[in-house]
């Protein structure tokens, strides 16, 4: 299945944007947390998107000679994206991991280097839930409704703030284990 059609049909929906806009959203802090593309798979994919029909572009000029294409959905692509948001579908693929891979084989390690290893990611990881909080604080003051663009946002970073809170209390209980 090509996951990124639906991630960019979401974004061309949610208004007019151009491919420069729509990269730059996967790096933004939100949907950094749980969705990733690299610039060099957004055009192929938005080259793929108008082949099938899913959405169109108008050139807008700048300046004198630099010209930029802002895409919108066509009402092809908005039913296909709606259809593939009704879908429900089998849990996917555990994530890669290379620190719990590390856990795996951590039979060939020496207590005290597993406990550096343990401790590091301790630290990261409580960074990262720092800068999570920091963010919901930030651009957040209260439970957005649901049905807006911000309930999305929220229930996104909610959702990787508890992904690090769980992280960090699986550290925890592996430094005890060790002990």
């Amino acid at each position: 299945m090509r996951t990124l059609k639906y991630a960019l049909l979401g974004l061309i929906d949610r208004g007019p944007i151009t491919g420069y806009d729509i990269s730059k959203e996967f790096e933004k802090r939100i949907m950094a947390n749980f969705w990733h593309a690299k610039h060099s798979q957004v055009y192929p994919e938005l080259k793929r998107l108008l082949d099938e029909e899913l959405i169109s572009f108008e050139l807008i000029v700048q300046g004198e000679k630099m010209e930029k294409k802002l895409y919108t959905i066509t009402p092809k692509g908005h039913a296909e994206f709606v259809e593939w948001l009704l879908r429900d579908e089998p849990l996917g693929v555990t994530p890669k991991d290379v620190f719990r891979l590390r856990t795996f084989f951590s039979d060939f390690m020496a207590p005290s280097d597993y406990e550096r290893h343990l401790n590091s990611q301790l630290l990261k990881h409580n960074y990262k839930k720092e800068y999570l909080e920091n963010t919901m604080v930030k651009v957040f003051s209260n439970v957005p409704q649901f049905g807006t663009k911000d309930f999305g946002d929220y229930a996104v970073l909610l959702g990787a703030i508890l992904r690090e809170d769980s992280y960090i209390a699986w550290l925890i209980k592996c430094l005890e284990l060790i002990k």
